[in-house]
């Protein structure tokens, strides 16, 4: 089970309570202003004035508590700095492709440990990440007239975004090869793939495992699979128990999962 829920909060326009001085304060502030967000210094301004979201980095405990309490019986959501226990929610550390944005966070436990991951991940996606999703955008309409079903859609994409695909997000010309890959796109068709576990935890997947989990459109499992297993899907794939799954009919991508 995950300890948070991973959002990403649109402040542009917005104001947003940054109290405390020094460095942490104004990384902080540097933060709300690069989201597009306007920092108020002041806590009851900033409720008075319809704020939802306060940052607190007091060097004086006693200060930060107490902030934090105001700040959230006023409904404010609350992140104090290096205090996860004062903390509605946390700042992950971003990989910048815009509008691709990736947020790694540790819970609290570990600021470091979350920039060294976005460090690695930084040598890995090409700059081309952010034109290729611009590219995605400007063609939906283009996509959809080429894919009237939504899953016929969602499988030619996948196939393409596929490591080695015509648009995998690690080549660096993913948004040139968009069109071409458009106009000579071929429909994915349906398929079974059975998978046999070897233990309960995810990490015994096989990347190819977890690949097909990734992109099913039904599961059909035996009984006893583990929720962390199953917690590999897509959120929105079907999900049934083997003994009352019929796929007569069923066009997408289905897998059927067996213990060992």
């Amino acid at each position: 089970m995950i300890q948070s829920l991973p959002l990403f909060h649109r402040i542009a326009g917005q104001l947003v309570v940054v109290l405390g001085s020094g460095e942490a304060a104004e990384a902080k502030r540097r933060l709300v202003e690069r989201a597009g967000g306007q920092v108020v210094d002041e806590l009851q301004d900033g409720i008075d004035k319809g704020a939802r979201l306060a940052f607190i980095a007091h060097d004086n405990p006693a200060a930060m508590e107490g902030d934090a309490i105001r700040a959230r019986c006023a409904g404010l959501l609350v992140n104090a700095t290096d205090r996860p226990d004062l903390c509605d929610f946390t700042v992950p550390s971003v990989l910048d492709r815009s509008p691709v944005l990736i947020a790694i966070g540790t819970g609290g436990a570990s600021a470091g440990l979350a920039k060294a991951l976005r460090l690695r991940l930084e040598a890995l996606l090409p700059q081309g990440l952010g034109a290729l999703a611009r590219a995605l955008f400007d063609a939906r309409a283009a996509l959809r007239a080429r894919f009237p079903d939504a899953g016929e859609r969602r499988r030619a994409l996948d196939a393409a975004l596929a490591d080695g695909g015509a648009l995998d997000p690690f080549r660096a010309d993913g948004a040139d090869a968009l069109s071409g890959w458009l106009n000579g796109a071929a429909e994915q068709p349906g398929r079974i793939e059975e998978m046999v576990l070897v233990s309960d935890d995810p990490e015994d997947l096989t990347l190819r495992q977890a690949r097909l989990l990734g992109s099913a459109d039904l599961i059909l499992h035996d009984d006893g699979i583990a929720p962390a297993i199953l917690g590999r899907a897509r959120a929105d794939a079907a999900r049934r128990p083997l003994a009352a799954g019929a796929i007569a009919g069923h066009t997408g991508l289905v897998i059927v999962l067996k213990r060992s």
